[in-house]
């Protein structure tokens, strides 16, 4: 429409006519009319354009659309937008300077600096904000599903929620290095919609780090990139149902947030109990579940690493039918024990295989990867096309300059180093301020579990806790089936000092429950 004039109108010309010269003009006449407050010059009366438009702008500084630094257009521009003489702009731009309602700044353009509120009358009621849970609150009853929302947001001195990474350590100057190569180099197709299952650089560059650290070899068109594992569960769902899948067993303990994801899709999540050896799969047996869901490397929140009679047991299980969900979701953080290999690796048309960098770099990238059964491939990747074309590009080419040129593991090796510190801190901290706790899982991970003995619920302790200013996951909370209470305790994110003077505040606040 940009190249049709008043004559393509029936007055003269046949549009047909016109060269593409005419079309392909980039400073052809304006549409009529401003996107600006989509301000329409039509509606001014005769002789009064200038006055309808100080209304227009006034009103707009009244019902908030126009606050206080609002930019306003350049009058040329705006002029042109309206199809009036510059004059127009110019004599309303006038006179909201002298009644004080803007003032040109040179190259800052003609800003807002004063509003007149609408009248009361006028004015819908502000919204209630909604009161912040007391402590006490967070830890009553059964979690709901915003309990982490709740959590995130209530106030503490000192946070040690499990799984979180130590942001400040994101490697900002190396991704600005490899993003800018990435946009010197970008042809421009790259910038249109990408392929739902993820670019191919990416898919290529993630087979190539399961193959170095995680013992699995796949071929890039066998990865799909989603945004994260909760992404990665949300698409399984409908999958799974077509499959005839109604419950995924899970472990027990087990995350409570993956347990979450699979019940919003309809599905039944039957515990089965953890033990020193991983999941009890004679228990998974008796449940009946088709799939189940497992940490096998690192298995949260106890840390427990599969052993490799019970890897030999879930194989069996799932050659005889079971799909096996296997969410890698730290294994790349270990300090005292060597590498645990993927069950992927070891059975690949019964292991749907889960991992990401929200560990590693930042969750705020919501980049992750799948990689599916073949029999499941086609209709995941059906499911990540109709959810949203694809994770957006740029990031999954920058991930994959990163991945390539070692970037990633440089990162993974400074991490280590800062993270073993950290845990240590926790574990000498530990032993001096709950001195009969019982550590599990330090030897991989961003967290410990520490279990006690059953004098005090474990949300009990945690709201004493989060009242001195120290947040943390009571145990029961990740727990479907009875069991001993504990807390889940994230170190990363936090420095060594820090984490003795919250394990401090855990330690007297049990002692005074206890009392």
């Amino acid at each position: 429409m940009g190249g049709v004039t008043e004559r393509d109108h029936g007055t003269g010309t046949d549009p047909t006519t016109e060269t593409p010269a005419a079309y392909d003009r980039d400073d052809g006449p304006p549409a009529h009319g401003s996107d600006f407050l989509q301000l329409d010059a039509g509606h001014a009366p005769p002789g009064g354009k200038a006055d309808w438009l100080v209304r227009q702008l006034r009103r707009a500084m009244a019902d908030g659309r126009l606050t206080v630094g609002s930019r306003l257009p350049p009058t040329r521009v705006l002029a042109a937008e309206l199809r009036v003489s510059r004059g127009v702009v110019a004599e309303a731009y006038r006179r909201l300077t002298e009644d004080g309602h803007v003032e040109g700044r040179r190259r800052g353009g003609t800003v807002v600096v004063a509003v007149s509120p609408a009248p009361p009358s006028s004015r819908p009621p502000a919204p209630i904000a909604p009161e912040r849970a007391a402590p006490d609150s967070l830890f009553v009853g059964a979690p709901g599903p915003d309990v982490f929302d709740a959590l995130r947001a209530a106030p503490s001195r000192i946070d040690f929620t499990p799984g979180r990474p130590d942001l400040t350590a994101f490697p900002r100057s190396a991704w600005l290095r490899a993003e800018r190569a990435v946009l010197t180099g970008l042809a421009a197709e790259h910038l249109g919609y990408g392929d739902p299952r993820g670019a191919p650089e990416l898919r290529r560059a993630v087979a190539g780090w399961l193959a170095r650290g995680r013992g699995i070899r796949v071929e890039p068109d066998e990865v799909l990139v989603v945004a994260g594992t909760a992404q990665a569960l949300t698409l399984l769902h409908p999958v799974l149902a077509a499959d005839g899948i109604d419950a995924v067993a899970v472990e027990d303990p087990g995350s409570l947030g993956t347990r979450q994801h699979l019940e919003y899709g309809g599905l039944a999540t039957p515990p089965v109990p953890v033990d020193d050896d991983g999941v009890r799969v004679d228990a998974l047996r008796a449940t009946g579940a088709r799939a189940v869901l497992l940490t096998p490397a690192h298995q949260f929140p106890v840390g427990v690493v599969t052993s490799g009679e019970r890897r030999r047991e879930l194989l069996r299980w799932a050659a005889d039918g079971g799909l096996i969900v296997e969410d890698d979701y730290d294994a790349e953080h270990r300090y005292d024990r060597p590498p645990v290999p993927a069950l992927r690796g070891l059975l690949d048309d019964r292991v749907c295989y889960l991992g990401s960098v929200s560990k590693l770099l930042a969750p705020a990238l919501r980049i992750g990867w799948m990689v599916p059964p073949r029999r499941h491939r086609d209709a995941l990747v059906a499911a990540k096309r109709f959810t949203d074309l694809g994770n957006a590009v740029l990031p999954q080419l920058v991930l994959a300059r990163l991945m390539e040129s070692g970037g990633l593991e440089r990162q993974l090796r400074l991490l280590r180093g800062r993270h073993r510190r950290r845990r240590d801190a926790m574990i000498h901290a530990l032993a001096g301020h709950l001195p009969g706790a019982v550590v599990h899982g330090a030897a991989a991970g961003l967290h410990l579990t520490v279990t006690y003995a059953p004098d005090v619920p474990d949300t009990e302790l945690a709201a004493a806790a989060l009242a001195r200013g120290v947040k943390v996951q009571p145990l029961s909370w990740h727990r479907q089936l009875p069991g001993r209470p504990g807390l889940v305790l994230g170190y990363a994110a936090t420095p060594a000092g820090v984490i003795a003077e919250g394990v401090a505040a855990l330690g007297e606040a049990l002692r005074a429950l206890a009392a």
